[in-house]
């Protein structure tokens, strides 16, 4: 049965967002334990560098199938609706393994990570050799976000939580076996990072596909039946998501055009990352509204207003207090210049912390109406923003350094968030025009 108008209580909204908020920040840990075990190495230099190039494609390969959690969660209410899902995810897995096999084994890959990438040419072959096994991660992630999407829509958000945990533990046990036999390459890190996400991927499909043998066959007021509708809703959110893997990368290039090039690289590498350590918690808004707004939408903007603050809140206590000089100086041990201009580098992203919960809000209210073609366009808009504020501050203030990176994302999503608001604007406008004509044809 669909979910129908009516009361949610605060409760509900806590105990629906807050596995899903500790499920994202346990991710942050799956990392650490994976650079802590590489750094064992006799060969530091190039085990991490090795790992770390091939992840950064990673990135950008395993988005198509971080996707599908969205769009099955908003999409799939039967089980004819879940097969129309399952085959748009087998297209993503087939397209993902294809294109991994490509940069694996033709001259593409030589050219992605020793000339796009700018690696030195002794360390493309260990890089190619991590990518091979993390190659596989986005296929198991896939299967992880479809079946998050069933378990996000029938609430049973704890098992995120669980599927992560039970992650943690085995990459742990996983890296303390490596750590006694000894790192000898960056392939252990892929190892490590492609077995917890077997873990947890199998977790979410146990769970899922209990769930989904529970669905109805066929919801009477669903529409969505074949893989045309479903690849509609996904295709403008894939598109748009090609856009925004820009983003990251034209700021680095950029800031490789300031008067200190690697200080600002590096402040603002560091200032942006424990920036998203702080708002990680906060990235499920989206679902809030996705699963709720339609049964009481005055509860979803209660819970969004009572939480969408807590972020800049945060920001702001490490950019302007001396909570952001302890951690930065003593818990990730950074010192003298850098130091100062990674914590002068965290304050633009105040404005960051200020916008993107109310993103993630309009996001949601974009899927729930299933418009997600404007996402393209708000994606389009913050990559536009993002470059011309990076270009202008560096013609006009160079010596910012990292702090140059950060004022460009966080003007790039403000403008996002803006684009998305109007956007709103308009098709609830259009939606209330239309009912009038409706009702007066009606008269």
């Amino acid at each position: 049965m669909g979910k129908q108008p009516g009361s949610v209580s605060m409760r509900q909204l806590w105990r629906f967002f807050l596995p899903l908020g500790l499920s994202a920040s346990l991710v942050t840990i799956s990392h650490v334990i994976i650079n802590s075990t590489l750094a064992h190495a006799a060969n530091q230099k190039v085990v991490i560098a090795s790992y770390a190039i091939a992840m950064s494609l990673l990135i950008i390969t395993e988005r198509p199938a971080v996707l599908l959690r969205q769009t099955c969660s908003a999409l799939v209410r039967d089980k004819q609706s879940f097969r129309a899902m399952l085959r748009v995810g087998q297209v993503v897995f087939a397209a993902i393994l294809v294109l991994g096999m490509v940069i694996c084994y033709s001259p593409l890959g030589t050219w992605i990570f020793g000339g796009l990438f700018g690696a030195d040419d002794d360390l493309v072959p260990h890089i190619l050799d991590v990518y091979q096994i993390l190659m596989f991660v986005s296929i198991f992630s896939g299967i992880r976000c479809l079946y998050h999407g069933v378990i996000i829509y029938h609430l049973r958000t704890k098992w995120l939580t669980i599927g992560m945990a039970l992650r943690l533990v085995g990459m742990y046990g996983i890296a303390v076996y490596f750590m006694n036999k000894g790192v000898t390459s960056g392939t252990v890190g892929a190892v490590i990072f492609l077995a917890g996400m077997m873990i947890e991927a199998l977790v979410s499909y146990l769970e899922g596909s209990s769930l989904v043998k529970q669905m109805p066959e066929k919801v009477e007021q669903h529409a969505i039946q074949n893989f045309r509708q479903v690849f509609s809703f996904y295709r403008p959110l894939l598109l748009s998501t090609l856009i925004a893997v820009w983003i990251g990368p034209s700021i680095n290039i950029l800031l490789g055009k300031t008067s200190d090039a690697a200080l600002s690289i590096a402040s603002f590498a560091l200032a942006a990352s424990l920036v998203q350590l702080t708002l990680s918690f906060f990235t499920y808004f989206h679902q809030i509204v996705l699963n709720f707004y339609k049964i009481d939408a005055k509860a979803v903007r209660k819970f969004t207003l009572l939480l969408g603050f807590i972020p800049t809140l945060l920001v702001a206590l490490l950019a302007f207090t001396p909570a952001g000089d302890f951690i930065v100086g003593h818990v990730m041990g950074v010192e003298g210049k850098l130091k100062s201009e990674t914590i002068r580098a965290m304050q633009p992203f105040v404005l960051l912390a200020l916008a993107l919960p109310w993103l993630d809000v309009g996001n949601g209210l974009i899927m729930v109406r299933g418009q997600t073609r404007i996402i393209l366009g708000s994606q389009s808009v913050n990559l536009l923003f993002t470059v011309a504020t990076s270009v202008l501050c560096i013609m006009l203030t160079p010596g910012w350094n990292g702090a140059i990176g950060a004022w460009a994302q966080s003007i790039g999503v403000a403008a996002e968030c803006l684009f998305i608001a109007i956007a709103i604007r308009r098709v609830v406008g259009h939606a209330d025009k239309t009912m009038s004509r409706q009702a007066a044809d009606l008269e």
